[in-house]
């Protein structure tokens, strides 16, 4: 009869989680894990595809690379962020879903968020709706003089946009100029009742980043830059992010 030995100890390959580590300041904290449970307890997408952030986590742990760069959980995650902070060891979870989104191909991440991406790219405005600067001007323009004429009391309330030397700059929901306009304008009132001095930005003034939960470093980092280089030209000293 024979027998085999069986060899303890054997040096593991590089996995998944190991490259993340690398990436992360101190690891990120991954391997600090007690197994609590406190992400999962505080995490909206908890239970959807069988999954939660601890089981993210320890399947990570494991090796387990091919399930984790594969399950659409990690679609799902909002990257929130709550689990770091009911951790106790401050274990950075959505990093880990972030590098595992960017394991996936590309052309199959889900068509909402690359589309939105995509469209975000097309012209400086950033907007995820695909509306040019000059379209966003139009839509602006044409809401605050309807205002003004319907409710006197805001007859000089402005809506600047590329004001040099503004305070603040402001980003705008890329949906609203298209299909809410009118949702701009409780926002116009309240900025100025206590007076404060704002534009907007002709480019980069489309609030959201749909390529940064599409994992696409190149991508999302154009959109930002695009944002801070308006606001940083108009000499803006506040980034305001209504998203």
């Amino acid at each position: 009869m024979s027998s085999e030995t069986l060899k303890l100890g054997k040096k593991k390959q590089s996995i998944f989680i190991d490259k993340v580590k690398e990436l992360l300041p101190e690891g990120g904290n991954l391997g600090l894990c007690l197994t609590c449970g406190a992400c999962s307890s505080g995490c909206p997408a908890t239970g959807l595809e069988g999954m939660d952030p601890r089981k993210f986590l320890r399947m990570a742990s494991l090796g387990m690379d091919e399930e984790i760069t594969s399950t659409p959980w990690v679609w799902m995650c909002t990257m929130c962020q709550r689990c770091i902070y009911a951790c106790p060891m401050e274990i950075d979870i959505p990093q880990l879903v972030y590098y595992a989104r960017s394991a996936w191909p590309r052309e199959s991440r889900p068509k909402g968020i690359l589309g939105s991406c995509d469209m975000a790219l097309r012209n400086d405005s950033c907007s995820a709706m695909g509306a040019t600067p000059e379209d966003f001007s139009f839509v602006v323009e044409d809401v605050l003089e309807e205002y003004r004429e319907a409710q006197p009391e805001f007859k000089d309330m402005q809506a600047p946009i590329d004001k040099k030397g503004a305070y603040f700059f402001l980003n705008q929901n890329s949906r609203e100029p298209v299909t809410e306009p009118d949702e701009m304008v409780p926002l116009w009132k309240i900025l100025h009742i206590v007076g404060a001095d704002w534009t907007y930005g002709s480019k980069g003034w489309g609030g959201e980043n749909y390529c940064m939960f599409l994992a696409d470093d190149e991508a999302w980092e154009h959109i930002a830059r695009t944002a801070a280089k308006q606001a940083d030209e108009l000499g803006c000293k506040v980034f305001l992010n209504t998203e």
